[in-house]
């Protein structure tokens, strides 16, 4: 099942490259401009969870509507953005380190070194985690032009 997924993943990114997806700074979907699929970005950093936002606690940044499940996240994103914005304006990090973009998944994540991770799914998140640092490495250096190059 893991191989059967993460080449149906594999298969999906030779379609993700479509305009819809291209020069977006945040993932938002196709038919939304919500980040993170309406979840709590601060709520990863403060309950290790991944947690539903509400429309009524709402910012905009980079483009995307963000939504908090309270008051305090909503400050707490507003006073440092790039501190709990996910990486690669939460795309699939894998996808990002193979220089593709691809939708993530917001239930699977990972925080590492003081960072926001997202993966498609728990398959490629597992392929992900075998080779975490030499992903991040690799994503860091695609991310830039991957925005540019579209």
């Amino acid at each position: 099942m893991l191989r059967f997924s993460f080449y149906l993943f594999i298969f999906f990114l030779g379609f993700s490259q479509s305009s819809a997806l291209a020069n977006k700074a945040i993932s938002t979907g196709w038919l939304s401009d919500t980040a993170l699929k309406g979840y709590d970005s601060v709520a990863y950093f403060t309950q290790n969870k991944a947690i539903k936002g509400s429309k009524q606690f709402t910012y905009t940044y980079k483009g995307a509507t963000w939504r908090f499940s309270s008051q305090e996240n909503l400050n707490a994103f507003t006073a440092n953005p790039t501190h709990y914005a996910p990486q690669y304006g939460g795309y699939c990090s894998y996808a990002v380190s193979i220089n593709k973009l691809a939708p993530s998944d917001p239930t699977v994540f990972e925080l590492h070194g003081g960072k926001l991770y997202l993966n498609y799914n728990k398959d490629v998140h597992k392929q992900w985690q075998q080779q975490k640092a030499q992903s991040i490495m690799h994503a860091d250096q695609n991310w830039p032009s991957l925005l540019t190059d579209k």
